[in-house]
């Protein structure tokens, strides 16, 4: 999980790359069917186990793989479209707010939450002021976007922590990536126009974010969760804002204001709140 942090990290700036030449339900479309693709193998190569029709013997599969699918192909969309709107580290360090938000929205789940992250929620929201909230005290459309998409991304690790067990994962991500991708196809043929030659000028970053991104950091995750508390993978998952923020610095030349870095260090106090109290109940 903390490989697949590292790549989703750098993923931020290929989001924002591709934004460049492509829409973003484009840009999420051929990157989730290009992940499907990497581990189509994994799944034609997978022994079913049962009798009856193919269906019916991977029926836990295909619907973990669909309900994955659909939380995933929201979240990433709300992702792609903040980011044409604000910086990708502070793209990072928002959508690192589902952290907290897994043991908050375990508790739906009658999973009980410790002091400590509830102190690591009021830092969160602290940070999230510094670095969301202008003087004027406006939310800017992106840091919307990317709210929302934290709070799709929590449901997508309680989600993944329920079928992670019962099936197997590199199978289990193959199928999310494909419902992912059909999922995003419909708005991109609606509302964007596709050519070949933005697909062209967008190929490194849809093949580092298809590739890595999809078919290898998101099968990590997967197989990470199989044996591992949600809230104490959401922390290590969570190492992504700190990699986005070095990546949008060295790679985009981006910079984060006085304001925003405060509020980047009390999201990590967060961060490390939360860690404190999952590794303890570990």
């Amino acid at each position: 999980m903390f490989s697949a942090a590292v790549i989703w990290g750098v993923s931020f700036v290929a989001q924002s790359a591709g934004m460049e030449y492509v829409g973003g339900f484009t840009f999420n479309c051929v990157r989730s069917l290009l992940g499907g693709i990497v581990l189509l193998p994994g799944l034609l190569m997978r022994k079913s186990e049962g009798q009856g029709n193919f269906w019916k013997r991977n029926q836990a599969l295909f619907k973990g793989g669909i309900c994955c699918g659909v939380v995933l192909g929201l979240a990433s969309n709300l992702q792609q479209q903040g980011i044409r709107y604000t910086s990708v580290g502070k793209a990072g360090f928002i959508t690192a707010l589902y952290i907290v938000l897994v043991p908050i929205f375990g508790l739906f789940l009658h999973k009980k939450v410790g002091r400590l992250v509830w102190a690591g929620l009021l830092f969160a929201v602290a940070g999230l002021y510094f670095l969301c909230i202008d003087g004027q005290f406006t939310v800017g459309r992106g840091d919307l976007l990317m709210l929302l998409c934290a709070a799709v991304f929590a449901v997508h690790i309680l989600v993944v922590d329920h079928f992670a067990p019962l099936v197997n994962g590199v199978a289990l991500s193959c199928v999310q990536f494909f419902t992912c991708g059909v999922l995003s196809g419909i708005p991109m043929l609606l509302f964007e126009q596709v050519h070949m030659e933005a697909l062209a000028g967008a190929a490194v970053p849809i093949l580092y974010a298809g590739i890595m991104s999809c078919g290898v950091a998101y099968t990590l995750q997967i197989l990470g969760q199989k044996n591992t508390n949600p809230t104490v993978a959401s922390m290590i998952l969570s190492l992504e804002s700190v990699v986005s923020v070095l990546a949008g610095q060295l790679i985009l030349k981006q910079s984060l204001t006085g304001r925003e870095l405060l509020g980047c260090a009390l999201m990590f106090v967060a961060v490390v709140l939360a860690q404190i109290k999952s590794g303890a109940a570990a």
